[in-house]
């Protein structure tokens, strides 16, 4: 199994635009979600900080990350932010070597990878 690869981030905008660059962002996420290997595309507004919207990706491989870079999804979005005034920006990609669940069988939340084998 490919390494499934993981976005996480922050965009900060002026707080007036923040609503309005999600919303006409959606078909640009919309397309992002057909992609091949696309597994979670999201853009939330963060409800502690005016104007930041935190972004949520989940892909499948790196080479359905690198595939997605050179979509026109990708290549409008970045216009798209730009043009509602981008304040800042914190991207970070992470490779996910084991995933399973939070909860436990009994419902209990486990820090731990309690499935795996030693």
């Amino acid at each position: 199994m490919a390494t499934r690869i993981i976005i996480s981030g922050t965009i900060d905008l002026p707080p007036e635009n923040t609503l309005k660059a999600i919303e006409t962002a959606r078909p640009l996420i919309e397309g992002a979600l057909t992609e091949k290997g696309c597994l979670d595309y999201d853009w939330c507004p963060n409800p502690l900080v005016p104007g930041r919207i935190r972004i949520l990706e989940r892909w499948e491989s790196e080479e359905a990350l690198a595939a997605h870079f050179k979509t026109q999804w990708y290549l409008k979005m970045r216009e798209h932010i730009g043009a509602f005034g981008l304040i800042a920006a914190e991207t970070l990609k992470y490779r996910v070597d084991a995933q399973e669940p939070v909860y436990d069988e009994t419902m209990t939340p486990r820090a731990d990878f309690f499935s795996e084998s030693d």
